[in-house]
């Protein structure tokens, strides 16, 4: 079995990959090998501030026996074929969300992992969050009793010259949109603690970036499995941003988190470590509201510091591939509904046309 620190490589030298970057080398389970990217002034830059190797390619990244997991960095269309590409070559992978544009490369890529022996996790970070752990304990141990309601409501401001920073911001084809790209973050946070949704109900505009020709604005309604409802509001047009927040109702309690700090903890019998719970968090702490790169590292840190001790101990990551195909399918399904304008029941019958 492989030794801690294990080796990464990132593939992507763009917006994200920083944060990848700090997380590396603040972690004493992973270590920062090498970065990749076709532009590679671009990774020449990012390998000098982190002190680690410049590629020009996947390909020459996977040829490095140092890297042992690739970290998927791309844009979101071209996530399929990295991943497809790094578990043939043996290497274990951590792929940014969403983990594909399809449940049907979805399902090859944990089919193909698996085949070849490697993990498979996504960078769902938000989940790791102790508020979001606190709930999804809570709810296991039936403190909230029935859950009635989990909703999610994101009103950020991203400027023109976001879309329009990197071509594929501005393509809905290869991974661009609110609900894709934004809010995939807190649909998923709903879908963990509820689990899958049954229907939904979507509807989708550009109300602040008419230059591009993708979704700045969704609003929708979920029917979730469980009986409880939904309500997502995500937008990336309202200035100048506000915090996200994750309310979840039961008939027993109602807890809501504001950025990354617990802004409600209320349940019908107390418990000794509540008071310790209401606390958790900061208001101090940035979470994207009002700009693409104004929020932290430390939940990337826990994500990779657990896929390298994945590794070593031979189990799953935190945030299996599998644990989030639900959150794709659930918003395909909204792209869907916005799309023919009718409540879309799952699981879905097809993809096919969802993004024409």
């Amino acid at each position: 079995m492989p030794d801690l620190p294990i080796g990464f490589g990132l593939l992507g030298a763009g917006l994200v990959a920083p944060f990848h970057a700090k997380a590396l080398s603040n972690s004493s389970k992973g270590k920062l090998i090498a970065v990749a990217d076709v532009d590679a002034e671009r990774a020449r830059k990012l390998a000098e501030e982190f002190g680690c190797k410049a590629y020009g390619s996947l390909e020459d990244l996977l040829a490095d026996p140092a890297v042992e997991c690739v970290n998927v960095l791309t844009p979101n269309a071209y996530h399929y074929d990295a991943v497809i590409a790094a578990a043939q070559a043996g290497r274990h992978v951590l792929v940014e969300k969403p983990p594909a544009m399809s449940l049907r490369e979805t399902d090859s890529m944990i089919a193909t992992c698996a085949e070849h022996a490697v993990k498979l996790g996504i960078v769902l970070q938000c989940r790791v969050r102790k508020p979001i752990q606190a709930m999804k304990q809570a709810l296991a141990e039936g403190r909230f009793g029935r859950p009635l309601m989990c909703s999610a409501h994101m009103k950020w401001f991203r400027s023109i010259e976001y879309y329009q920073s990197d071509a594929w911001r501005s393509s809905r084809k290869s991974g661009a949109g609110v609900t894709i790209q934004h809010a995939f973050h807190y649909l998923d946070l709903c879908q963990y603690l509820m689990g899958p949704a049954k229907r939904v109900l979507a509807r989708m505009e550009n109300l602040a970036h008419p230059e591009v020709s993708l979704e700045d604005t969704l609003v929708a309604t979920i029917d979730w499995e469980n009986g409880g409802m939904g309500l997502v509001e995500a937008s990336t047009a309202l200035w100048p941003g506000t915090d996200l927040r994750i309310e979840l109702n039961g008939v027993d309690g109602t807890a809501i988190m504001v950025g990354e700090r617990m802004d409600t903890w209320k349940l019908r019998e107390d418990q000794p470590q509540d008071e310790e719970i209401s606390q958790y968090g900061s208001a101090s702490v940035g979470t994207a509201a009002t700009g693409p790169a104004d929020f932290a590292f430390f939940d990337h840190q826990v994500v990779i510091d657990d896929m390298a001790a994945a590794i070593v101990e031979d189990r799953e990551p935190c945030i299996p591939a599998a644990s989030v195909r639900p959150t794709l399918e659930m918003a395909l399904a909204m792209y869907l509904s916005a799309k023919e304008g009718r409540p879309v029941d799952l699981p879905l019958e097809t993809e096919k046309g969802i993004f024409e």
